[in-house]
């Protein structure tokens, strides 16, 4: 009997040790601040996801800045080069793959400008937007990206479409200078939108040019060989005649005060015109070539011309 206690007193204290070691060896882990930072920072979302904060799409950095999206949501973006306080602004690509030589003339321009920033006076900056319907060129070329001619469909008629932006707008028939809905296009009907502005791809224009009120603005088109200063009807503004002589005398291209082939409504370059900024349009010869050279020269003595 004696034996049996003896025993059941050594299973009591083994039990009771085991017991205490278990519990002190369970005791809390002291957790540092990066830890908790971090377990706060990675916590599931309440869809199960992880948070992100680059949901922004939009681009702007000192080179580039991204001034909206098209209605197919693809970016417009103006790039910028020199730093000086006279802007002059070039806009490719309005009338998207119908005039695809405008966007190339001015993706040429941004080599050019890359590869001889000398060429840009200390006062001047530069900003070109190459695409401004990027809808329009993508329906032509499949891309909104650097091409080359031989990704251009043969077909004049074949790209026609692509003048359009996705619904079926005219971009250059939606700025605000007599603008009417039912514009004219040669000899056709196109849409102008449902009013001034309507269209995303004008808004963004619109947005940059009232913001940054560029001292000049070269529009190109094509496709009929010169250069045309803008008019809302209230007269050509001095500067833009003088800047239309400079471009059309250095490149070659015929200067003309009006354009004048059938009428217009609701022009880019007409609406900036309206608000005082000196703008030209510079119509390509044709439908089928870049003309950088003759281009390249009438820039060159353009920037010259701003330079102090």
């Amino acid at each position: 009997m004696k034996k049996t206690l003896i025993a059941l007193i050594v299973v009591i204290i083994i039990l009771l040790g085991g017991y205490f070691f278990m519990r002190g060896s369970s005791s809390p882990v002291e957790v540092s601040q990066n830890d908790e930072e971090i377990a706060t920072t990675t916590q599931p979302q309440g869809d199960g996801t992880m948070e992100d904060d680059t949901s922004d799409t939009s681009r702007e950095d000192d080179d580039v800045t991204g001034l909206g999206s098209s209605v197919e949501g693809r970016q417009i973006l103006a790039h910028h080069y020199g730093d000086g306080d006279t802007e002059v602004l070039f806009v490719g690509g309005l009338h998207g793959g119908y005039s695809w030589n405008t966007a190339l003339v001015a993706y040429e321009l941004m080599d050019h400008l890359e590869e001889n920033p000398e060429v840009i006076p200390e006062n001047v900056k530069v900003t070109v937007i190459p695409v401004a319907n990027p809808d329009g060129l993508q329906e032509t070329v499949g891309t909104t990206d650097r091409f080359s001619k031989s990704d251009v469909p043969s077909s004049l008629e074949a790209r026609v479409p692509g003048r359009f932006n996705a619904n079926g707008v005219d971009l250059n028939r939606n700025f605000d200078c007599e603008w009417r809905s039912d514009a004219v296009w040669q000899d056709r009907t196109v849409d102008g939108g449902d009013a001034p502005f309507s269209e995303p791809e004008a808004q963004a224009i619109r947005n940059y040019v009232t913001s940054a009120n560029p001292d000049a603005v070269v529009v190109w088109y094509s496709a009929a060989g010169g250069v045309f200063a803008s008019n809302c009807r209230g007269g050509v503004l001095s500067e833009t005649t003088e800047i239309m002589n400079v471009y059309a005398n250095a490149s070659g291209y015929s200067a003309h005060d009006d354009f004048d082939f059938y009428e217009i409504t609701g022009d880019m370059v007409n609406w900036l015109a309206k608000n005082d900024i000196p703008g030209i349009s510079v119509l390509i010869s044709s439908h089928e070539e870049v003309e950088w050279e003759k281009n390249r020269k009438g820039i060159e003595a353009l920037l010259n011309y701003y330079a102090n």
